[in-house]
C-alpha cells in the first residue's frame, strides 16, 4: 500500500486514505452511466479498489496511484454487493500512467486504462465528455463527485454508489498541502462543510455541468475538506495522444 505523502495529505486507494463520499447521498441507480469501479490486485497480492470513468468504449480515466498488478473494471454498476444484469466486467489490457507522475508529490496523478474489450454502450453504460485544454473551472462553482468508498473515517465502504455536491475552492484553501499546484490540480470542498471524498473514491470524476473536470487524488487523513483533484484540462494533449495510439 502506498505510504503517506506527508503528515496530513495522503494517497487515496481505499485502504490508503483514498476518498469515499462523506456527507453525500445515495445516487439514483445508474444515473451516472460513466462511473467505473476498479477491482485492483496490488503488487503485494492484496485486493484494493478505486473509482474511474469511461471516456471512450475502450478507455477508462482514473488516478495513477490506483495502478496495480491486475485491474478489472466494472461498468453499469450501482450496488456492488449484487450481480446486476446491467454490469459489464472487463479486464484491463494496459495501464498507462502519466510519464511525470510522482508518488512523492502526487503530481500528475492520472492514468488511462485500456480495456481488453470495448464496452457495450447501453442506457446505463456510457462515456462522459472531457474539457478542452483551456477550460478552467473557477472557484465558487458547484460540482459533483461520486464513488463507492468509505462514508466516514471509521465507517465501512458503501455497496451502493453515493454522490456529493462540492464547491470549487480558491487555491489558497489548499495551502495546507505542501505539493499542491494550481496548474495541475483543483482544490475542492469547503472547509466549513463536512462534505468530501475519502478512502476508496480515488480515481473518480469531478463533474461540472456534465463534463469531467477532475480526478479524485488525495486529501487529509481526517477526511476534512478541501481535497485535491487532478485537473483534467491540463492533460488533454497527453490524453488525446494516448487515445490515438501515439
Amino acid at each position: 500500500m502506498l505510504a503517506l505523502l506527508f503528515l496530513m495529505a495522503l494517497l487515496l486507494p481505499s485502504r490508503a486514505g483514498a476518498e469515499e463520499i462523506i456527507g453525500g447521498v445515495e445516487a439514483k441507480p445508474h444515473s451516472r452511466p460513466y462511473m467505473a469501479h476498479l477491482k485492483i490486485i496490488t503488487y503485494q497480492g492484496l485486493e484494493d479498489s478505486c473509482g474511474g470513468f469511461l471516456i471512450t468504449r475502450q478507455f477508462v480515466l482514473t488516478a495513477a496511484h490506483c495502478k496495480g498488478r491486475e485491474i478489472t473494471v466494472t461498468l453499469g454498476a450501482h450496488n456492488l454487493s449484487k450481480i446486476e444484469s446491467t454490469q459489464q466486467s472487463i479486464r484491463v489490457e494496459n495501464q498507462i500512467v502519466h510519464p511525470k507522475y510522482s508518488i512523492y508529490s502526487n503530481l500528475h496523478d492520472i492514468m488511462l486504462l485500456k480495456l481488453q474489450n470495448k464496452a457495450e454502450l447501453t442506457p446505463v453504460v456510457d462515456v462522459i465528455p472531457l474539457p478542452g485544454p483551456s477550460d478552467i473551472i473557477k472557484p465558487g462553482k458547484m460540482c459533483w463527485a461520486a464513488g463507492w468508498g468509505l462514508t466516514g473515517v471509521n465507517k465501512p465502504t458503501s455497496d451502493t454508489l453515493r454522490e456529493v455536491e462540492l464547491r470549487i475552492m480558491d487555491k489558497d484553501a489548499c495551502k495546507i498541502y505542501r505539493h499542491y499546484d494550481y496548474n495541475f490540480q483543483v482544490c475542492v470542498g469547503s472547509p466549513t462543510m463536512l462534505k468530501s471524498v475519502y478512502m476508496g473514491d480515488s480515481g473518480g470524476p469531478l463533474v461540472c455541468a456534465g463534463v469531467a473536470h477532475g480526478i479524485v487524488s488525495y486529501g487529509r487523513e481526517d477526511a476534512k475538506p478541501p481535497a485535491v483533484f487532478t485537473r483534467i484540462s491540463s492533460y488533454m494533449l497527453w490524453i488525446n495522444k494516448v487515445l490515438k495510439g501515439k
